[in-house]
């Protein structure tokens, strides 16, 4: 495998009564019975048939038990293989659809996204804040720090958006050209609507009114020592500001505590590194010593914020072009991202809680 390249903006029913039938469950009277058809002289007045109504059933706030079985019981079960089916049958007659980078919403909804939500909510117990920061509708860029070793921050990110926002909106990620060489990767990639952190796909998708998500430390980030944890890096030259101010785009900073400790990375094998084309070859105190196992992250307690839209539809097309306004607004995300990490550090009451 070739070196690892960075192409980033930078340079690296209603419920049943339950009592009685149709007609309201009223009892009728005896029907007459045939006879000689008068009454035996003498005989008494038959006493009137009185009316007979079920006792009111109160309400507890409970579903009925006609409710409960069409909700949970065998019917929701039936409805729920039918789905099933039908999902399979469409991905094996080729029934469904991708966009122009390859995103397959169908499968991230029903698949991708189940799997990993458990991660999200039950190891990582990730907590979201500031989610109605980001608009409902139209391009925005979130712009978030990036460490753990392994990229899991972007796809927690990812999972927070889908789940937590009030519009559903799908946040799409921008990533190194190694995740597109990397084989099953690749593909599932693709899937969740990750695309080549470039110029040219960012504003493709801002014009067509997507969020998109990119994390401008790169590999600087994602591999750096434990040591620097928390310590944002260089943000390059400031390529998604001008990829913003293109297109109007808001620019929302974002803030994830959490991630640096699921791989407390204390070494980087070079050597290991230039043979296999990776930009590091990360060394933990589990990895590679514990082998397969040492790859499974520490559960730690993440918090994911997003912080006030910047706006930029206020900037001349020009402005675009502005090497100090670039640089200007680059150093203002890069000071409310480190700003919102140290905030949620002093908060913190452990790693792992």
């Amino acid at each position: 495998m070739a070196d690892a390249k960075v192409i980033p903006f930078d340079d690296d029913r209603s419920r049943g009564s339950g009592t009685g039938g149709a007609s309201g469950g009223a009892v009728p009277p005896p029907a007459r019975r045939r006879g000689t058809g008068g009454r035996r002289p003498g005989a008494a007045e038959p006493a009137p048939v009185r009316e007979v109504r079920p006792l009111p059933v109160p309400d507890t706030g409970e579903p009925s038990d006609a409710a409960a079985a069409a909700d949970g019981g065998d019917g929701g079960l039936e409805r729920r293989i039918a789905g099933g089916l039908a999902f399979l049958r469409r991905r094996l007659t080729g029934e469904y659809e991708v966009d122009d980078f390859g995103y397959d919403a169908e499968l991230t909804d029903q698949v991708l996204m189940s799997l990993l939500r458990p991660v999200y909510e039950n190891y990582f117990r990730v907590e979201v804040k500031g989610v109605e920061n980001i608009p409902a509708e139209g391009g925005a860029l979130i712009v978030a720090n990036h460490s753990g070793t392994l990229p899991l921050d972007g796809l927690m990110m990812q999972v927070a958006v889908h789940d937590h926002h009030p519009a559903d909106r799908h946040l799409r990620l921008l990533a190194a050209d190694l995740v597109f060489v990397l084989p099953v990767v690749n593909e599932l990639a693709r899937k969740l609507g990750h695309t080549l952190a470039c110029a040219e796909d960012a504003e493709r998708l801002l014009a067509q009114g997507e969020l998109v998500g990119v994390m401008p430390e790169g590999f600087k980030g994602i591999g750096k020592p434990f040591g620097e944890r928390y310590k944002l890096q260089r943000f390059g030259r400031g390529g998604f500001v001008s990829t913003a101010l293109r297109q109007g785009a808001p620019i929302i900073p974002c803030s994830i505590v959490g991630a640096e400790e699921i791989y407390p990375m204390i070494g980087n094998s070079k050597t290991l590194a230039r043979l296999l084309g990776f930009p590091y070859f990360p060394l933990t105190p589990t990895f590679p010593w514990l082998g397969p196992l040492g790859a499974v992250p520490l559960p730690t307690k993440w918090t994911i914020q997003f912080g006030e839209p910047i706006p930029t539809d206020g900037y001349a097309p020009e402005a675009a072009e502005d090497p100090m306004l670039m640089f200007n607004l680059t150093d203002q995300v890069r000071e409310q991202i480190q700003h919102t990490l140290y905030k949620l550090l002093v908060q913190r009451r452990s790693v792992f809680f």
